[in-house]
């Protein structure tokens, strides 16, 4: 499996990597109901063409089958394919990311366990919680860092 960084996000890429994001976020954000999914699924083209570093990772028919999204140091977004969890893409991707772009920060939603459980297994440790999300939905965020002090994290 190759990473790469990609600049051309043309509307071939973008259609595909909107599939990974729902195939993933069907299978792990269980607490969204379908309409939020739609409605959520509306903005997911312009973040991927907006975030600064897009990264994928393709299968052997190079077909991308993972992303994450990088703003200087934290972790906007990772999604791997459904049908491709459990196979270390997502490890791959996040190891990628702290050794390329030095990525330190993230935020994963408190109802998603096995994503929080995941970045805790990357040395990743909660430093804060909200009540709602960044769109003020009911849905709690936890910020988690890498390598910094706790105490002296803003």
């Amino acid at each position: 499996m190759k990473i790469t960084e990609v600049a051309d996000r043309n509307s071939m890429l973008i259609e595909q990597l909107l599939k990974v994001w729902e195939s993933s976020v069907r299978a792990t954000h269980l607490f969204l109901s379908e309409n939020e999914i739609e409605n959520i699924k509306k903005d997911v083209p312009q973040a991927l063409k907006e975030i600064p570093h897009l990264l994928i990772i393709k299968n052997e028919n190079q077909l991308p089958v993972g992303f994450m999204g990088i703003v200087e140091q934290h972790l906007e977004m990772l999604f791997i394919s459904n049908t491709e969890r459990g196979k270390g893409l997502g490890k791959e991707l996040l190891q990628y990311g702290i050794e390329q772009y030095s990525v330190n920060d993230l935020a994963v939603n408190e109802q998603n366990p096995l994503a929080k459980g995941f970045y805790e297994h990357m040395g990743f440790t909660v430093y804060k919680r909200t009540e709602l999300d960044e769109q003020g939905n009911p849905y709690p965020l936890l910020y988690m860092t890498k390598g910094r002090d706790l105490e002296t994290k803003p």
